[in-house]
């Protein structure tokens, strides 16, 4: 006897169809990186091409303390890979690759992502190649502790499976777009899982390129981006609903010399409207350390305006 099947019964859902496409689409831009040390010692991982002529992103761990560095793509390309920037304030890193015509990914925006969409992890954990894992945002505004020890803010938590590998692999939403940069899991735990914001890495790979480097300031504080009333956004005819929240403020640091406080809320510093942890680290440059800054805040439910000079982050 013969099975017939209808056409019908190999239609995808279409939560399949949304990983299918993501993984299709971008896939084939997801490459492994074999990193070597002096003494033999290696290690690999996970990155994304996102030019035409092999510039790609990683994870600023997955590179570290290496001296030969190649890349493989999914149809068996391999590539010598050239360090052009490293930043492990925000473990993220740029490589380069001597070619052309390579496909790449395109990037969305982290700014606009909702708890509980869809998302897609691609990458290569234990040397399995072009592995997809699927899951949801469970979380936004997460921070983490990089191994520079300074705070990596606006972190996406996801439970999209990651294991050694991964990282720095894309997130990718529903619309195969890169969201997100793979970096941590916590080791023990069932679905607690961790990528860099793509609006963060996006800012980061641009000075990468340019300098090789993230020179900075910094004002010491800790904060996490927060709802405003809509009736104070009005009020202040302002675009951004957000602003920033301080939570912690370093001793002696300029945000302590300045006055600001845990608990004061952020609106603008320097003339710049601040909405969001990623809008001031943006403004926090090599350029403003010794400068003096207006930072704009809410305290008690009044604006004040304090004078703050920014130190440069060595």
């Amino acid at each position: 006897m013969t099975l017939q099947h209808s056409p019908e019964s190999f239609e995808l859902d279409p939560y399949s169809e949304r990983v299918t496409q993501a993984f299709e689409t971008v896939g084939p831009s997801v490459v492994h990186i074999s990193a070597r040390g002096r003494g033999g010692r290696g290690g690999t991982g996970s990155g994304v091409l996102f030019t035409p002529d092999g510039y790609l992103l990683t994870n600023s761990h997955v590179i570290a303390g290496a001296t030969e560095l190649s890349a493989s793509l999914t149809d068996g390309q391999s590539f010598e890979a050239r360090l052009v920037g490293d930043d492990p304030a925000t473990d993220l890193a740029v490589l380069h690759l001597s070619a052309a015509g390579l496909p790449y990914a395109a990037f969305g925006t982290s700014a606009s992502l909702r708890v509980g969409q869809l998302v897609v992890a691609i990458g290569n954990p234990l040397s399995f190649q072009a592995t997809v894992t699927a899951g949801i945002v469970s979380a936004l505004g997460r921070t983490l502790r990089s191994a520079s020890g300074r705070l990596i803010e606006s972190i996406i938590q996801t439970d999209a499976p990651l294991n050694p590998g991964n990282s720095g692999g894309p997130l990718v939403d529903g619309q195969a777009r890169v969201i997100g940069i793979n970096t941590a899991m916590i080791g023990g735990a069932q679905g607690i899982c961790f990528a860099i914001g793509i609006d963060t890495a996006t800012d980061v790979v641009a000075r990468l390129m340019k300098d090789g480097k993230v020179r900075r300031s910094r004002l010491g504080l800790s904060g996490q981006t927060t709802p405003l009333d809509s009736r104070l956004t009005a009020r202040l005819k302002r675009k951004a609903p957000t602003a920033v929240l301080v939570s912690e403020v370093q001793p002696n640091s300029a945000a302590d010399k300045s006055g600001l406080r845990a608990g004061d809320i952020l609106l603008a510093f320097d003339g710049t409207v601040v909405g969001t942890v990623d809008d001031l680290h943006r403004l926090l440059t090599a350029e403003r350390a010794g400068q003096a800054c207006v930072a704009e805040v809410i305290r008690q439910g009044r604006i004040e305006r304090l004078t703050v000079t920014p130190q440069a982050d060595d």
